[in-house]
């Protein structure tokens, strides 16, 4: 029996059609050919387009959510936006809830919402124009402004916008999901350190999770991810559940007893014919200094076409056995400046990610490109999610593979990136190291004058030489447009950046 649900998005006649994994009428593979299918007028009426709010207490791993939401979906074809916490952009400008009189606290978050659904609403305008499968990532609702207010001021609010809890909450969204305050289950990885307006204690974030988890209450497809297994697993069920309510099939890469399985493939196919549809991508990880040894802190570059996202994470030391990633997305200039905190210990490392579904199972293959480590040098490394041991797992059968590596520590990124013991010694960067490939191929970065580079961590010299009459020895640079004038940027690190890692 096929058990299917359909619910109208928005007023343009859009359905998504979630069908049971069991059913003969799924079928969908992420890339190139299937994007192109899908410009035809006849593919348009069948495309997707979702909404998800990602909600929950603080602390609940909705930012980190948001990012690995995008790059799953973005592997599969999907066009991504994500709609920022609004509230956090209002506070970042000096606002303190704790501050607020009654009457300025009812109309911040009447103000809040009015901009949040602005800001939604301009991202929800470019995917109903989309001819892609497209997905909107929302850091909380418009729903989320009741858990900080009364019940009668909430209620005061809606009656003076004309609004109605079936027009914010169920009309507006394909999905809600609840991410469990870590102060809830979890007290042992709440913290405030991450996040630059967060202030609430174990029992204040309990509270707001609990008003949160209740603002949602009545929403057709409302989901809860607790915390009741460890922090990657929690991720993996948060994707998860988006997948299953929008039918798509991933295998088990999702599942929670699921782990990361990495093969060296000898070499690509020499023709493409049996290659299926994929998705390429070029990425570029630095690491960065960080102040802790057990500590990790990388930046990723990743794009298409000229167009990049930018990830800043933060891999923390290992509580209980459990090592926890924080995810954070960045701006062309936030990536710009924390490139200034580059670990000259590591080398660049530059890649193409192919991403493809074979066979219901979904494989990310990484081509490391040149300049690399001599130890990269025409390395491919296929990667898998499965709960599958040994032969079970079926690879590729175009794929020519050389031998297993996934308790190979020696092909970690982390360890692949290394530099030698005698190239490891405090250098000068040259800007071919860090800032001349990466920055000269940033075509998205506008003109702007940077801030100093010790505003953005620890101290750092930064010498300059230009072709445009900047003097050298300055702590900052000018920025023109970075195609059109090339320049060298080199870094003098002093001492105390100069960390061992674990």
């Amino acid at each position: 029996m096929i058990l299917s649900f359909s619910r109208r998005l928005n007023q343009t006649g859009i359905f998504i059609r979630a069908i049971s994994s069991g059913s003969p009428l799924f079928a969908y593979l992420g890339g190139h050919s299937l994007i192109n299918q899908m410009y035809s007028p006849a593919k348009l009426k069948s495309r997707k387009v979702v909404k998800v709010v990602l909600t929950g207490g603080p602390c609940g791993g909705k930012t980190t959510g948001q990012v690995r939401l995008s790059n799953f979906f973005e592997n599969l074809g999907w066009q991504v936006y994500r709609s920022p916490e609004t509230a956090l952009l209002l506070m970042a400008g000096g606002v303190k809830w704790t501050d607020l009189s009654t009457q300025q606290a009812i109309n911040f978050q009447e103000d809040l919402i009015k901009t949040m659904m602005r800001v939604e609403d301009t991202y929800f305008h470019l995917a109903d124009l989309s001819k892609r499968n497209v997905i909107v990532i929302c850091d909380r609702g418009t729903m989320d402004g009741s858990a900080f207010l009364r019940p009668d001021d909430w209620q005061h609010i809606m009656g003076k916008n004309d609004w109605n809890p079936i027009t914010l909450r169920d009309n507006r969204y394909s999905q809600i999901i609840h991410m469990v305050s870590a102060a809830c289950g979890a007290e042992e990885f709440y913290t405030t350190e991450e996040h630059a307006t967060r202030y609430e204690s174990p029992e204040e974030a309990r509270e707001l999770d609990g008003r949160a988890a209740q603002a949602w209450v009545g929403h057709p497809y409302y989901d809860v991810i607790d915390n009741s297994t460890d922090f990657e697993t929690k991720l993996m069920r948060c994707i998860g559940s988006v997948c299953q309510r929008i039918g798509i099939k991933v295998g088990d890469r999702l599942a929670p007893n699921s782990i990361k399985r990495k093969f060296l493939v000898r070499r690509l196919p020499e023709g493409m014919q049996e290659f299926p549809a994929f998705e390429d991508f070029e990425v570029v990880h630095h690491y960065l200094v960080t102040p802790h040894l057990k500590t990790q802190a990388r930046l990723r570059r990743r794009g298409q076409n000229g167009h990049w996202t930018y990830t800043h994470t933060v891999r923390r030391p290992e509580i209980k056995a459990q090592s926890v990633e924080l995810k954070i997305h960045l701006t062309a200039r936030e990536y710009v400046n924390l490139l200034a905190q580059a670990d000259h210990q590591h080398y660049t490392i530059y890649k193409v990610r192919r991403c493809f579904l074979w066979e219901n199972q979904y494989f990310q293959m990484d081509i490391y490109q040149k300049p690399c480590p001599p130890c990269c040098e025409g390395l491919i490394i296929l990667e898998t999610y499965t709960t599958k041991k040994g032969g079970d797992l079926e690879l590729p059968r175009f794929l020519e593979i050389e031998r297993e590596v996934t308790n190979d520590g020696s092909h970690s990124m982390f360890n692949l990136s290394l530099k030698k013991d005698d190239d490891r010694r405090p250098r000068a960067f040259s800007g071919s190291d860090v800032f001349e490939q990466t920055l000269l191929q940033s075509p998205n970065v506008p003109s702007r004058r940077i801030r100093t580079v010790s505003d953005c961590g620890p101290p750092v010299n930064v010498e300059v030489a230009t072709t445009n009459g900047v003097d050298a020895h300055e702590n900052h640079y000018e920025d023109t447009q970075f195609n059109k004038n090339p320049r060298k940027v080199s870094l003098v690190r002093t001492p105390s950046d100069t960390l061992e890692k674990p």
